[in-house]
């Protein structure tokens, strides 16, 4: 079984500036709870309990939000507002909490580098907090741990943009070996759209094998003078198996203020729905 979950949390988040001066990103909340939140509890819905951070500066807040605050517990004993760190509370006693820090921001492939201290050498999960993802049925992470389960191999979620978008993703190319499900035979970060092998992109959901920290030993920096995850992986593709899966469920980008307003605006009815049945 899979049990750890890596969460890439260093970035500066420079898009929210200057709320993210002091605040992470992560931690920006959709309703009342922040986007890392939403992210864990999706991880420990597939099983994944051993949650591994990596971390940067100014990135305290997420180490204290999954802790206990003995002091709150008591003084909310008694009041209305008793149960409102029910969630989160029990959320920390499903869980183990792991940190390490990527002390240079050289992108999502050295940030999974550098989780291997972490993880060991076993399956395991990634989840970017920033693709805020919504199901009716069964998370996107525990998605992916069912085809795990089937093939044993890497898996990543994808979803089709529009094709003049491919240069904000990495983007896949492969065939359908049933639907929904891709056996990928190459990945390219941002394309240009007249080079895109397809309009299928990546978003940040991943069950990885450990044979990807051999090929992230091997990988030079691509665009933007990082080290890409998609480099990385088109390299088990060609010596192994990567499947990609067309998720079922809708994704924002809370990257982007667009993509965060929109999922804020999306819970809020949802719950005002909720609320009227």
């Amino acid at each position: 079984m899979i049990k750890k979950c890596v969460l890439p949390v260093a970035g500066y988040g420079t898009r929210f500036l200057p709320v993210t001066k002091v605040l992470p990103k992560e931690m920006l909340p959709i309703l009342d709870k922040p986007l890392v939140q939403y992210g864990i509890e999706e991880a420990e819905q597939a099983g994944l309990t051993q949650i591994c951070f990596v971390t940067g500066q100014s990135k305290r807040a997420i180490e204290d939000h999954f802790d206990r605050n003995l002091d709150l517990d008591v003084h909310l004993q008694g009041t209305e507002r008793a149960t409102a760190l029910n969630t989160l509370n029990d959320l920390i006693e499903k869980c183990q909490f792991t940190y390490t820090r990527q002390v240079n921001q050289l992108g999502l492939g050295h940030a999974i580098k550098v989780s291997q201290s972490l993880v060991g050498d076993e399956p395991f999960g990634v989840i970017l907090p920033d693709d805020f993802c919504v199901s009716s049925d069964i998370g996107v992470m525990e998605q992916l741990r069912q085809v795990y389960a089937r093939y044993q191999c890497s898996v990543i979620a994808v979803e089709d943009v529009q094709p003049e978008q491919t240069a904000s993703y990495g983007i896949i190319k492969g065939d359908e070996i049933e639907k929904g499900l891709v056996r990928v035979e190459d990945l390219v970060e941002k394309p240009q759209p007249d080079k895109a092998p397809s309009n299928t992109a990546v978003i940040g959901r991943y069950i990885l094998t450990p044979e990807i920290f051999d090929e992230l030993e091997h990988i030079s920096r691509g665009i933007g003078g990082e080290y890409q995850l998609t480099d990385a992986l088109a390299r088990v593709a060609r010596s192994t198996q990567v499947l990609a899966l067309k998720f079922s469920g809708k994704r924002f980008d809370c990257g982007s203020l667009e993509g965060f307003v929109e999922a804020t605006n999306y819970c809020y009815n949802a719950r005002l729905k909720n609320s009227q049945t």
